[in-house]
């Protein structure tokens, strides 16, 4: 393995995490954030926002990681 597919491999791994903090975030902050400061129509903004970035970075990591770890490549280097 050359080191640039090393960093492909660990730059996929840290989408998954960000993903799941993007979700939980974004979950969060619509149900369970009861800060009496921040509009309820601010807090589901956020949220959404929240939620739809880590479903696009989800789909995005999914076919990463499907290209890098699952896709079979010739190059014998």
């Amino acid at each position: 393995m050359n080191d640039n597919n090393i960093m492909q491999q660990v730059s996929s791994i840290f989408s998954v995490f960000m993903v799941i903090f993007y979700l939980v975030a974004g979950t969060f902050m619509i149900f369970f954030f009861d800060q009496s400061n921040i509009d309820k129509a601010l807090r589901v903004i956020i949220g959404s926002s929240f939620l739809l970035y880590g479903t696009f970075r989800a789909f995005r990591a999914f076919f990463q990681i499907k290209r890098i770890f699952f896709d079979k490549e010739t190059d014998d280097e």
